[in-house]
């Protein structure tokens, strides 16, 4: 079976210039600014990590098994949207109708009930990709396949079965992503759940069959257990817990992770368990928010893999200083990205646009570069 996947070349191998300027991002950093944008890391150098550039796809995946296929989505990813050409990605991803309700992800903003307004914002914002439903995608895609990459999240936590369980469930088959012109596949790991033995099969055999019809993957690779909260602290987002799971992802051959940002660290010391070597937090990682992230990029194969970041859920009116600053954590940690909904479609389109643009914008200040 031969998957050919056209995409419009408009926008292939042109970097668009940031509509906010260093200063502008610089700014919006308040007392911060210094600590981001100077800090220089002295855990692994800087020169170690596979950066990201308009040849990635040739250093990195071009002497891989990855077939034929799979390089040119990969293309596809790599060169749509406003950081084309930059080896940077900006997604939107939309699944929170299902992990979340529909109503409660929605009520915000209800035009986003209508999947096409999901997929025009990330074309107007300028988004390599899309990543939303089976459904959304779908009943889309004669209209919108050849114009911007689909990334079909192919598995979900759903939230109608009482009491509440947490497991990620096949919605659809590969197959069928493959045959709605998809360029990706997503799915989720609960990495630390009870279930995580039977997603991790799952989705290594669909990241296969996916590689096999030529699609590219991206794994949301989350902890989840209710033993990783350990007084007051929650370690789902430690460093050594995450970038654990980044590289049991990797190792299932996803083309890029997902990953929420860390913001604590010794999650293995503190809640016992797992294996653990001093030089884990003294020397491969600190305190710093830049170094808890390079230590995710480093469990990617030392970035090979691209890390993308998440942008969290929706504050309100702080949405913009906080995507700032998580892109700039990512970008100079050694990541390749962020992938951010609910800041972006819980508000009118023109305001998600401009959100999403300002994220792309730190990608494109060349003066923000790797610590």
């Amino acid at each position: 079976m031969v998957h050919i996947f056209l995409i419009s070349t408009e926008k292939f191998h042109i970097m668009d210039t940031p509509i906010n300027k260093f200063d502008d991002i610089a700014g919006m950093l308040g007392e911060e600014q210094s600590d981001l944008l100077e800090y220089q890391s002295q855990t692994i150098p800087a020169e170690k990590l596979q950066k990201p550039g308009p040849h990635q796809i040739d250093e990195i995946f071009a002497g891989s098994d990855r077939n034929a296929q799979v390089l040119r989505n990969l293309s596809a990813l790599y060169n749509s949207g406003r950081l084309s050409g930059t080896g940077y990605l900006s997604i939107l991803p939309v699944d929170q109708g299902i992990e979340h309700t529909g109503g409660s992800s929605f009520a915000p903003n209800p035009d986003y009930f209508d999947p096409e307004n999901i997929i025009n914002l990330a074309i107007e914002g300028g988004c390599n990709g899309v990543a939303t439903t089976f459904g959304g995608l779908a009943l889309n895609s004669r209209k919108y396949a050849h114009k911007i990459p689909f990334i079909v999240k192919i598995n979900h936590n759903e939230l109608m079965t009482y009491p509440n369980k947490y497991d990620q469930i096949m919605f659809g088959s590969v197959h069928e992503a493959w045959n709605l012109g998809a360029a990706a596949v997503g799915a989720t790991i609960y990495f630390g759940s009870e279930e995580s033995n039977r997603q991790i099969i799952e989705v290594a055999q669909a990241f296969e069959e996916a590689h096999e019809l030529g699609m590219a993957t991206i794994l949301w690779c989350y902890t989840r257990n209710n033993a990783f909260k350990e007084e007051g602290v929650d370690y789902h987002t430690a460093a050594d817990l995450t970038g654990q799971a980044n590289h049991l992802g990797v190792t299932i051959k996803a083309d890029f992770i997902k990953q929420k940002l860390p913001d604590t660290n010794h999650g293995f010391e503190i809640l016992k368990f797992g294996k653990t070597h001093p030089d884990m937090y003294e020397k491969l990682s600190s305190d710093h928010p830049i170094d808890l992230c390079r230590y995710q990029v480093i469990n990617n194969y030392m970035g090979k893999i691209g890390l993308i970041n998440s942008g969290g859920a929706s504050g309100g009116e702080s949405d913009f200083v906080e995507a700032v600053k998580t892109a700039v954590i990512n970008k100079r940690a050694g990541g390749t990205g962020l992938i951010s909904g609910r800041k972006a479609f819980q508000r009118p389109m023109k305001e998600g646009v401009k959100l999403l643009n300002l994220i792309q914008d730190v990608y494109l200040t060349d003066e923000i570069n790797l610590a």
